[in-house]
Parts: structure tokens; C-alpha cells; sequence
């Protein structure tokens, strides 16, 4: 039987859980982050026509950004070509930024479209950019199915968004 002390604690997973919650009840967050104004609190590090730029807060790694279009769609078929042009153009923006700043050896990107394909928020589109560096791999998602992330949201965001605001977005 497992002990207190055997337990790797991550309270703040909950936020996910019910955020899960809230997609059931038809609430999006990537429609209701963006329209409330208040970037800071919702890590939205830039704002274009079409799209915004936010931080995973539920990171795979540091610097875990996600690509979203303002309107509501779940395919990229569904996309205008001014805002599938957008997205892609902001995923090359991201990659600019997280290079210049954190200097990974490689990325992660792509979309999960549809529940079945792994889409957590399967109703809004979005997509996601993993910095990598060799060696990022530690032994707690192995033993403890538990991601170590060394460095604050805030502290990524404080990173990201000066990179993003001296481009006009």
C-alpha cells in the first residue's frame, strides 16, 4: 500500500480536470480567454488578426506554446485562407521567438484535430509548439507519470513577451 510520502502531489492538475469539465458544458476557453482582455493572467503573449499566441499552462516543456484562431472551428478545412495563412505565419513567429530566447535543439509541433486524434479541446483548433533540448527527458514521467517544467509561466511569459511586442503584436 502506498504511503503519503509515496505520492507525487500536483493539485494544480485539477484547473485541467475542470477545464475539461468546462468544454463539456459548451464553454471554450480559447474563445472566453481571449475576449475577456486580461493577457497577462491568460498568458497570451501576442494577438494578430486572426490568432493569438498563448503558453500551455499545462506545458510539456518550457516554452510550451499553442497557435489559436479567434473563431470557433475544429477544422483547418473551416479556416478562411487569410486566417490558415495567419496560423501558420504565427507558428514561424513562435519558432523565431523560442529560438532567439531559449535556444532549443528542436521543436515539437503539430494539431490534434478531433477527439479520437488525442485533442484535448477538441472543438477550437489550435496548435502546439514543444521547444526541445537533447537530454530533456528526466526520470519522473517514468516513475511518476509526472512532468518536472524547471521555470515558471510567469517567468516564460516575462521571457516571451517583449519578443512578440517589438513586432507590433
Amino acid at each position: 500500500m502506498k504511503k503519503v510520502h509515496d505520492i507525487i502531489w500536483a493539485p494544480w492538475r485539477m484547473q485541467y480536470v475542470m477545464t475539461a469539465t468546462s468544454e463539456a458544458k459548451g464553454e471554450c476557453i480559447f474563445c472566453e480567454k481571449p475576449s475577456e482582455q486580461r493577457d497577462v493572467e491568460n498568458y497570451i503573449v501576442a494577438r494578430l488578426k486572426h490568432t493569438f499566441v498563448v503558453l500551455n499552462i499545462y506545458p510539456y516543456n518550457n516554452g510550451h506554446l499553442m497557435v489559436v484562431p479567434y473563431r470557433h472551428v475544429a477544422w483547418l478545412s473551416q479556416l478562411s485562407e487569410d486566417e490558415l495563412y495567419e496560423l501558420i505565419f504565427a507558428v514561424r513567429l513562435c519558432e523565431e521567438a523560442l529560438n532567439e530566447l531559449m535556444h532549443p535543439d528542436g521543436f515539437n509541433m503539430g494539431l490534434n484535430l478531433g477527439r479520437a486524434a488525442g485533442a484535448g479541446i477538441d472543438q477550437h483548433l489550435h496548435i502546439h509548439i514543444v521547444p526541445r533540448w537533447s537530454g530533456d527527458t528526466n526520470f519522473m514521467p517514468v516513475i511518476a507519470n509526472t512532468k518536472v517544467i524547471p521555470e515558471l509561466l510567469e517567468r516564460t511569459y516575462a521571457r516571451l513577451r517583449p519578443w512578440f511586442e517589438t513586432r507590433g503584436l
